[in-house]
């Protein structure tokens, strides 16, 4: 590992990809598991989800749009918010913040709105910018909203520059203030009747306060100030992942189940366009497939690496860990049908899915401790 200063932006630079044990793991047991037992709410597709200090957790579920409040032991739940445009109702929660013990900050995508709950009841309401595309990805340390384009904003057919830019935003909730601070290569060109299947993207999340950019063909980790500032870089050298016939044996039976849910048609028109989707697949094998998923960032600030996976992006183990200096943590590994949705206070909150694809809302123990998890 070499660090060295260049205009007051660190760097940090590995020769490869550090080999290192990790620094925790989660444990063999769950600590609780909600959605299996007679009494439990029954998930439909869960969203997001964050944990309460006390390890209880707030989730959201997809498809009926219920922000759901399950106990510290995971024995009972409470629904907080039901689908619907008044006062203490959601629409599409794509996030959600924990502020405290029973406080929790919802954003919402189609009402353009931010709902404070304390308990159960509604403290604060306020607006956000009528957009689609944009999205709240954290808080920046003096309380503004860190956003970024959750979406492209316009076509990236045919455009002339090889990545469509997106933007990170500072917003000030109480004034409306929206400010751009910052840029990144957010969606890769692509030609008109090629779109492949599998293509990098990049992405922006917030890790205690400061935006963290990646684009998942590069193997670089940016940091940043709330005003756009670059702070820190991170770059290593890793050996690229090819795709094989081997990785894409999930991948068929994963389109089904997309077109199940998204197309109305009869089944054969449904295997038809199976078989469409798996050519354009089996037409990219040999070709290097993105470094990671989507990143996320813990409650102390270390950034996670899922690994990259053309069926169930979401389950990505495992999880390469990265400190906010920039320190290499190893390698978390998760178990099948897993994805995880929130670190924090020693817990890890996921997701797991059963023989059927029924969703249960699941939390381990982080081992290693706290205090491990810088």
């Amino acid at each position: 590992m070499q660090i060295k200063d260049s205009a007051g932006v660190r760097i940090v630079e590995y020769a490869g990809v550090p080999e290192v044990d990790p620094h925790f793991i989660l444990a063999d047991e769950l600590v609780y598991r909600h959605g299996s037992n007679p009494g439990d709410y029954e998930f439909q597709g869960i969203n997001v989800g964050r944990l309460f200090p006390d390890g209880g957790a707030v989730v959201a579920d997809r498809w009926n749009s219920d922000v759901v409040v399950l106990s510290p032991d995971g024995t009972t739940h409470e629904v907080l918010a039901k689908r619907g445009e008044g006062p203490g109702e959601v629409i599409y929660p794509y996030s959600m913040f924990v502020l405290g013990q029973d406080s929790v900050l919802v954003p919402d995508r189609r009402l353009s709105r931010l709902t404070l709950f304390v308990g159960d009841s509604v403290a604060h309401m306020a607006s956000l910018p009528r957009s689609g595309y944009l999205g709240v990805a954290g808080i920046g340390s003096s309380g503004e909203l860190l956003l970024m384009h959750r979406t492209p904003y316009r076509s990236w057919f045919d455009i002339e520059e090889e990545w469509l830019a997106g933007h990170m935003y500072r917003f000030e909730a109480e004034t409306g203030a929206l400010d751009t601070v910052a840029s990144y290569d957010h969606w890769p060109r692509e030609r008109s009747g090629l779109m492949n299947p599998i293509r990098p993207v990049g992405e922006v999340t917030v890790a205690t306060g400061r935006f963290v950019q990646t684009r998942s063909d590069r193997p670089e980790i940016i940091w940043r100030l709330p005003d756009g500032t670059v702070r820190q870089i991170v770059r290593w050298r890793p050996e690229p992942t090819l795709l094989t016939e081997e990785l894409l044996e999930p991948v068929e039976a994963y389109e089904r189940m997309i077109g199940w849910l998204n197309y109305e048609v009869s089944d054969a028109r449904l295997e038809e366009i199976v078989q469409e989707n798996m050519s354009r697949y089996r037409a990219m094998i040999g070709q290097p497939l993105p470094l990671f998923g989507s990143p996320f960032a813990d409650a102390h600030g270390n950034v996670w690496l899922p690994s990259y996976r053309p069926a169930h992006p979401e389950e990505g183990s495992p999880y390469t860990v990265m400190s906010p200096d920039g320190e290499w943590l190893g390698q978390v590994e998760a178990p099948p049908r897993f994805r995880i949705l929130d670190v924090a206070g020693g817990l890890v909150l996921g997701v797991l899915r059963d023989e059927m694809d029924v969703e249960n809302v699941v939390v381990y123990e982080l081992v290693g401790g706290p205090s491990r998890v810088r």
